[in-house]
């Protein structure tokens, strides 16, 4: 049983490692004393005016996490769409309620407004 997870155990290690080793080699070769220049803050190649902290609205981010939902969703039909005639009745169903409690997420989302653009 253990060969059989011997790839899945060297897949881990190296996504542990690999990364690892990058910034372990990031932070030996990057410059140690930058200079002034490379300490203000890059905007455009334009400095800023004022307060640079905006606080921005929580309705942008409920409108991009709906977003991503429905994304993620569309990938899940497409590839049922696909296999649909192999997988019969049974996953007809399961789409069924899959897309029904989409629609009630998004009925929830709709009615508490957070598909509004204020």
């Amino acid at each position: 049983m253990l060969q059989d997870f011997g790839n899945i155990g060297l897949l881990l290690a190296v996504a542990l490692v690999f990364p690892l080793m990058a910034l372990v080699t990031a932070f030996f070769i990057r410059p140690k004393n930058p200079g002034v220049e490379k300490s203000l803050p890059y905007e455009c190649g334009v400095d800023t005016v004022g307060e640079t902290w905006i606080q921005f609205r929580a309705s942008y981010f409920l409108y991009a996490l709906v977003f991503v939902a429905f994304d993620i969703e569309t990938v899940f039909l497409y590839l049922w769409a696909i296999k649909f005639q192999q997988l019969g009745v049974f996953a007809f169903v399961e789409m069924f309620i899959f897309l029904s409690i989409l629609l009630v997420g998004l009925g929830y989302a709709w009615r508490k407004g957070a598909l509004e653009w204020k």
